[in-house]
C-alpha cells in the first residue's frame, strides 16, 4: 500500500458522523490491513491536515437473507480521525453538513 487512496477508501458520512464534526473528527472506511500509522500519512497526505490521533475498529460481517439464498456482508475497517485545534476543517465533510 504506497499509494494513500489506497489506504482510504472512502469517507463515512451518516446522521452519527455528522455530530463529530464540531469537534473536528472524521470517519473513514479505510483498508482492513492498514495500521493507524498508515492512516495518519494518508490523511496528511490528501487533506493537508494535521493528524492528532487515530482511532480504529473491526467491523464484522453480518449474516443476510434474501429470500432462501443467505450469505453475509464483508467485513471492513473504520478509522476515527481527530485533527489538530489549529488544522482546517475538511471542505469534502462541510458540503454535506
Amino acid at each position: 500500500m504506497k499509494n494513500a487512496r489506497d489506504i482510504i477508501v472512502r469517507p463515512v458520512i451518516t446522521e452519527r458522523t455528522s455530530e463529530f464534526i464540531d469537534q473536528q473528527k472524521y470517519v473513514f472506511e479505510v483498508n482492513l490491513k492498514a495500521n493507524k500509522t498508515q492512516i495518519k500519512q494518508a490523511i496528511e497526505t490528501i487533506f493537508k491536515v494535521k493528524v492528532v490521533n487515530v482511532n480504529t475498529l473491526r467491523v464484522p460481517a453480518k449474516p443476510k437473507r434474501y429470500g432462501r439464498h443467505s450469505g453475509y456482508t464483508s467485513e471492513w475497517k473504520k478509522a476515527f480521525v481527530t485533527l489538530a485545534p489549529d488544522s482546517k476543517p475538511l471542505e469534502f465533510f462541510e458540503a454535506s453538513v
